[in-house]
């Protein structure tokens, strides 16, 4: 580990110093409860540890559906500031023929919290291999690996170091992938926000919620009011995505120093994804979902495949969807998942070609995609560019 650990993490006024982190973290256990007893599919939970990956005894916390199935798992990473409950609204539909692991991230939810290195580079390479190790742990020989947003990044640079473990990579939504334009086309109120707000770029990016303390919750409800929108047709009380998110990053921020490190600015990274897809194995199929309204730059098939042009490459938009596509519209995350993962197993148990697996399903997929109707909300549209140091 670099000498220089995540400086970030331990001079910002955190928690600890409140004597506010313990009582968060028991609230974080109750909040998530809450959450998980609306699955209908049975689970376990469980820390998985991973011994000196990056502290001395360090843990990542893990969910576990369908444990009995024998079709290919599914692992989920989730985004930034996030923990595995934001998979709520997938885990019982994507869980019904497959085992489905979710976790936890280091340094983030109810997983060990240790001090990254500050080198950008090498704290990926932290976050990986924490992966790496949780894999070994848990005996997983090989899985379909699904990231959203920072999870995302995290799940291509794992294949890219691993390619032997991943069957096929899905990315939601995913951030860190393309370069930072020269010139931003970004809104008026947008620019005037971040002339305001400029000396809080050297900060991690949730130091004002934990700031807050108590009104933290209230405060991100405040700013994230659509999140509660997004999960109440399973979660009755309002405040409980609010409060999860809150617990989630009131602790000591050593994940989201990590985070920190390998940023430019809040939408970008120091190394884009886009210059090193060169480095994922092109046996490993790539499917990307976007939403439709998100703020998060895409990438084009044509450039994915001017990279991986002996490569199956596929990338589809999600109808009506911000960056949080699997919970702006469900059933059409959940049902392309589903159909990405059953063409996996079918490629898979035919040791047949991918792509011509892929031909025969389209139609099929089309014809299901097209009797799904996508949740219009116009309040999510809203959701493109609101602070986007919150959303990542």
């Amino acid at each position: 580990m670099s000498s220089n650990d995540s400086d970030t993490a331990r001079s910002e006024a955190t928690p600890e110093k409140c004597g506010w982190s313990k009582f968060s973290e028991s609230k974080l256990i109750e909040v998530e409860k809450k959450i998980l007893n609306v699955l209908k599919t049975t689970y376990r939970t469980w820390f998985v540890p991973i011994g000196s990956t990056v502290g001395k005894n360090d843990k990542i916390w893990t969910i576990l559906l369908n444990e009995e199935s024998k079709n290919t798992p599914l692992v989920l990473l989730h985004g930034f500031a996030a923990g595995l409950c934001f998979w709520c609204l997938n885990f019982d539909t994507v869980a019904k023929e497959r085992p489905v692991y979710a976790i936890d991230l280091l340094g983030f939810g109810r997983s060990t919290r240790p001090n990254f290195s500050s080198d950008c580079l090498e704290a990926e390479q932290q976050m990986v291999e924490s992966l790496e190790e949780w894999r070994k742990e848990v005996k997983l020989d090989n899985f379909i690996l699904l990231g959203h947003s920072f999870g995302g990044y995290l799940a291509t640079s794992y294949a890219s170091n691993y390619p032997d473990r991943v069957k096929h990579l899905i990315l939601a939504d995913p951030w860190g992938f393309a370069e930072r334009p020269e010139k931003l086309n970004l809104p008026i109120w947008v620019k005037m926000l971040s002339i305001l707000f400029y000396p809080l770029t050297y900060l991690n990016p949730l130091a004002t919620v934990r700031a807050a303390g108590p009104i933290g919750p209230w405060l991100i409800s405040k700013v994230r009011n659509d999140l509660s929108q997004k999960y109440g047709s399973i979660i009755d009380e309002k405040e409980t995505i609010t409060e999860y998110i809150y617990h989630c990053n009131s602790q000591k921020p050593t994940g989201e120093a990590a985070f920190h490190s390998m940023r430019q600015g809040y939408a970008w990274a120091k190394n884009p994804m886009i210059n090193r897809l060169d480095k994922l194995s092109n046996d490993i199929p790539l499917t990307i979902l976007y939403g439709e309204n998100s703020w998060i730059t895409r990438t084009t098939e044509e450039q994915l495949k001017n990279k991986r042009p002996n490569s199956y490459v596929k990338i589809e938009i999600i109808n009506s969807a911000g960056h949080h596509i699997n919970a702006d519209q469900p059933e059409l995350f959940n049902q392309t998942v589903k159909d990405v993962c059953k063409l996996t197993d079918s490629a898979q148990n035919s040791n047949g070609d991918i792509t011509k697996e892929a031909d025969e399903e389209d139609n099929n997929y089309q014809e299901t995609k097209n009797k799904i109707e996508p949740f219009n909300d116009e309040d999510h549209k809203i959701e493109n560019m609101q602070l986007t140091n919150h959303k990542i």
